[in-house]
């Protein structure tokens, strides 16, 4: 039996990956715990049973801007959340390791403290790549950002982690599970393993009403995922109207958290809920998903064979829509400026060219045959057991 600790931002896309995975090592034998900023969201999210969550500090919250795009956007980013989380978390995510003694601990690709602290701590270490954007270099055009990153990255581990470490936190040198596959990303990257989607049963306790479905039309899931409410409500009137006028075929389900949407005459003929059991609605079947480009939808999507319309907003979201759009499993739009008549013609062609799906089914192929949490979970146990044989341990370290 070993003791992983994950170490998750308090955002959801972030944790819900990790749940599956931690439930296969669970399901092993082996001890999981936590900490994040916000433990509630992390018993929400993988229910009871799901081992001790432990809190830190995060980033109190603040306002982006919503116009902020392109690198304006990445850099705000980096500088208003990631880096000030790293900083917030350490102190926490170091009293936790110190508290539950783990084997391995389990970082998410943007909770740079998890990996910092294990480095300092002379503890592998496993990067948790909830989104395939880092894969492509999203700073690679642009050299004066990636100086100014280095910088900032070499401040936060003489800060909180090792000086003399050199590790990226981004990517740790032992393992790197990244919930994708090459054929969605473009390639395989050395050194990454693919794992795929972790798909696992999610507690909910939304009242879908799963009446109002019709057999004889086809469904088309709109969601700008947890994060985005604040800036979605013209993209969602867009979308209401466009499927609205094709209600003899289609039928829409838009997921409005925010309740920015106000109610219309003709709303009979789409279904706007503050929240979807989206798994449980793809499972019964999807013609097209409308969404955000956000990696969980995508993957998830993709994992059914479900072809999407992108239409991404800002951080790792046009780097997904762009592999999406390569793999062709799918057609970009702009956010901010698509027309009713372009939204309704894209989605037509998403609908009736079963070269999309097609494609989409190919993908789906290659996610599942990853292995997901499962395979996730075995290449975790494998990490431990390889540092137990170099540490010529065969018990728990001390």
């Amino acid at each position: 039996m070993s003791r992983f600790l994950f170490v998750v931002p308090p955002l959801v896309g972030h944790i819900n990956p990790t749940v599956g995975v931690a439930a296969e090592l669970r399901a092993s034998g082996h001890e999981v715990a936590w900490v994040c900023p916000d433990p509630a969201l992390v018993g929400r999210l993988a229910g009871t049973g799901a081992g001790p969550v432990m809190a830190c500090d995060g980033t109190p919250p603040g306002e982006r801007p919503a116009e902020l795009r392109g690198p304006e956007a990445l850099k705000f980013l980096w500088e208003w959340y990631l880096l000030p989380l790293a900083e917030a978390m350490a102190p926490g995510v170091r009293a936790a390791v110190e508290a539950f003694r783990p084997d391995v601990v389990v970082a998410d690709q943007q909770a740079f403290a998890g990996a910092l602290i294990a480095e300092r701590l002379g503890l592998p270490w496993a990067t948790s790549a909830t989104t395939s954007a880092e894969f492509t270099d999203p700073l690679a055009g642009l050299p004066k950002v990636g100086q100014w990153l280095q910088r900032r990255l070499g401040a936060l581990r003489e800060t909180v982690g090792d000086p003399a470490g050199t590790a990226d936190p981004r990517f740790s040198p032992h393992l790197v599970l990244a919930f994708s596959a090459p054929e969605l990303v473009g390639s395989a990257h050395d050194g990454v393993c693919w794992v795929g989607p972790s798909i696992t049963a999610r507690p909910s306790t939304s009242d879908f009403p799963w009446e109002w479905l019709d057999a004889d039309r086809t469904t088309v899931l709109v969601t700008l995922g947890t994060a985005n409410a604040d800036v979605g409500g013209r993209f969602l009137d867009v979308c209401r109207s466009a499927l609205r006028e094709r209600a003899d075929r289609v039928q829409a389900v838009i997921a409005d958290p925010g309740g920015v949407l106000s109610a219309r005459d003709g709303d009979k003929d789409v279904l706007i809920v503050p929240s979807v059991p989206q798994l449980a609605l793809l499972e019964r079947g999807v013609g097209a998903v409308v969404c955000h480009a956000g990696h969980n939808s995508v993957c998830e999507a993709l994992w059914h064979g479900v072809p999407l319309v992108v239409a991404p907003i800002r951080d790792d979201q046009p780097v997904v829509a762009g592999q999406v759009v390569d793999a062709g499993a799918g057609v970009r739009v702009r956010f901010g400026r698509v027309t009713v008549q372009k939204l309704g013609s894209v989605v037509d062609s998403v609908l009736d060219d079963t070269g999309y799906r097609d494609r989409a089914h190919r993908i789906r192929t290659a996610l599942r045959s990853a292995g997901g949490a499962r395979a996730a979970a075995l290449r975790l146990g494998e990490l431990d057991e390889s540092f137990r044989k170099s540490a010529g341990m065969t018990g728990g370290r001390p």
